[in-house]
């Protein structure tokens, strides 16, 4: 596996994601919706990276800053067809790294609360990540589960 980060000016990726809002669109109300857009992940606080196994893009997920010591983790999501390979967990691993290395001590996290989103909140737990109140300007929601990872 390889993994790069992605200024998202590439079709593959673009498709990718577009199939990423569609889903959550579909199992999340509008206003627990809270994934990132294009343009969004565009913003220089976002680094974001593309997960490539050979040829195939199998995986993505960004880390956006949001002050000097915290950020939080966007658009993790893997390629149906790459389920299962530890796409999800080599690059959970490779953003906690980045983020220490670039000094931050907190890494939060929203997702969805509904059974669709159980292996995430497995993946993260897994990971070290523990449920914690909103951060950031996030509402409390019923739809939305929190997490934080100190680094």
């Amino acid at each position: 596996m390889r993994i790069v980060v992605d200024e998202l000016s590439g079709p593959e990726i673009k498709a990718f994601l577009e199939e990423h809002l569609d889903e959550m669109r579909a199992v999340s109300p509008p206003e627990s919706k809270h994934a990132l857009d294009l343009d969004g992940l565009r913003r220089p606080e976002v680094t974001f990276w593309s997960v490539y196994d050979g040829d195939e893009l199998v995986g993505c997920g960004a880390l956006k800053r949001l002050d000097d010591t915290s950020g939080e983790l966007k658009s993790m999501r893997t390629a149906r067809t790459a389920k299962r390979r530890g796409v999800a967990s080599a690059l959970l691993r490779h953003v906690l790294a980045e983020a220490g290395r670039h000094g931050l001590t907190r890494l939060y996290l929203e997702t969805g609360a509904d059974d669709h989103f159980a292996p995430a909140r497995a993946l993260y737990t897994k990971h070290g990540f523990t449920r914690c109140t909103p951060f950031a300007d996030y509402p409390e929601d019923p739809n939305s589960v929190h997490m934080v990872k100190v680094l």
